[in-house]
Formats: structure tokens, sequence, C-alpha cells
């Protein structure tokens, strides 16, 4: 069976933690197959800076860059512009302020920080229930639903797993299957998909983020938004373990992968 032809999660030189330059990105993807790929720059608005990471974007360059290389490229793939918005409450208005500006054919929520912090970094887990931190950040997810709902899809729902101490290992659905089926069924009411991203695999947890159980509990629920992206912030990510995706996407009972352009999804039969 093939993989399928789209990407909707890509990084490039305008993320502050990428290096790949964006017309890269697109000659990876065009070489590796791809129809349909689309930029999600970063911006995480307040991001801590005591790591002296950089997730803001300077969006006019980004549009100048994308539109140029968009219509470079046009016969030989279709390249969309979005953004990943790192989600915190507070910056609901900041935010759809931000989207209003730019023609933006898609946007990624994401919860990247937990009350301020990024469990990316180490010593975010360090004295704390590993468990108790993973319910903390699946609530937190519930809470930027509640305050925001200007987006097109929740990216990598489980990120806080690819950085635990013991990764998935102990991790389950059913350990928090009351918040997930909450969150679920809040993205299905307000029409906002739900990611597949590949990038767990990236990261050695043999699974996507969010697992199987939670992609099969979407569909059983009744949803049938779903986004795919391989989360890449290189040219060799793009498009990383789509070998595994079409048949685990149709044992959940997808049939359909969606993407966006000009914020209305469009639908792609799954190979």
């Amino acid at each position: 069976m093939s993989s399928p032809a789209i990407d909707f999660h890509l990084h490039s030189s305008f993320s502050g933690d990428s290096r790949a330059p964006m017309e890269d990105m697109i000659q990876s993807a065009i070489d590796k197959g791809l129809t349909h790929i689309c930029f999600t720059e970063h911006i995480d608005k307040d991001f801590p800076t005591d790591h002296h990471e950089n997730f803001s974007v300077d969006t006019p360059a980004y549009l100048e860059t994308y539109t140029a290389l968009a219509e470079k490229y046009r016969e030989q793939i279709h390249i969309y512009f979005g953004i990943e918005l790192g989600l915190q409450p507070y910056l609901s208005d900041f935010y759809e302020q931000y989207i209003r500006q730019y023609p933006f054919d898609y946007c990624i929520g994401s919860s990247h920080l937990v009350d301020g912090k990024d469990p990316y970094y180490p010593d975010f887990f360090e004295g704390r229930d590993e468990a108790a931190v993973y319910e903390r950040y699946f609530i937190s997810i519930l809470e930027n639903l509640e305050a925001f709902s200007y987006i097109d899809t929740y990216g990598h729902l489980d990120y806080i797993v690819r950085y635990g101490p013991t990764q998935n290992q102990n991790y389950r659905y059913e350990t928090y299957a009351d918040i997930l089926d909450e969150i679920l069924k809040k993205l299905i009411e307000k029409e906002i998909a739900l990611e597949c991203n590949t990038a767990g695999f990236r990261y050695g947890l043999g699974h996507p983020n969010p697992c199987e159980e939670i992609l099969c509990r979407y569909h059983e629920l009744g949803g049938q938004l779903l986004t795919l992206g391989s989360d890449g912030h290189a040219p060799q990510d793009i498009a990383h373990s789509y070998g595994k995706i079409g048949q685990l996407l149709r044992s959940c009972g997808f049939t359909h992968l969606t993407i966006f352009e000009k914020r209305r999804p469009l639908f792609f039969p799954l190979p």
C-alpha cells in the first residue's frame, strides 16, 4: 500500500528550532513524492526565556518567502501557508488578532507549555510524579479549548509523552480516558480536527502522537477531521514513518485525511 502524499506540519528556519532553508524542505518533499505540504512555523508568545529559545516568527518575511517559493514550485507541488500557535488560555485575544492579520491556510493549536513551562526540558519533571504531570498536561488542553477555538487542528495531543522520564512505557489511554474523551468530544463539537503527528516514531515511541488508542477513540466518538504531519524540522524528517501510517489509520476506521486551504477543509482518500 502506498504512503500518504500530504505533510501538513513542517518547519523551516523561520521557526526558532529549525535551521533548514524553506527551499530545501520543499525540494525534499518533492523528492519524496509528496503532492501537498504546509509550512506551520512556530509562534509561542511569552515562551520562557530561561532556556534561550526564541519562538517568535518574522511573519512578513515568512509570507514573502513562502509566496515566492509557492509560485516557483507550483507546477511540482501544492504548498500552503500555515502557523503553529503555542496556546495558553490568556493569549486567546492576541492569537485571534494575529491570525486575522495574515492569509493563513491552516492554523495548528498546540500545547507546548504547561503552566508556563515546557516539558521538553528535563527540569520540568524534577521532583514531580510523571503520571500526575501527564494528567495536568491534558487538563491544560481542555483549558486551552475552552479559551480559544479559532484553530483548524489540535497538534500532537499527547506531546508530553515524548519527553517524560519513561516516555510512553507506563502511559495508557485508559489511565486518562475521562479527560481525553472530554478533549475529543470538545474537538468534535467545535469542528476542530485532530492531528496525527508521526514525530512520535522519530522520538522512539513506536507510535504517533497521539497514540493509536486515542486516534481510534476519536473516530469511535464520531471524529472525521484528521490531519497528518511529520512535524519535520529538517529535510530528512519530512514524511517520517509514512510507510506505517496508512494502514495504522485505516485500522482505526479512517478513510480520508483532511487538509485546509484558506481555512476550509478539503478531504483526500487514504491510499
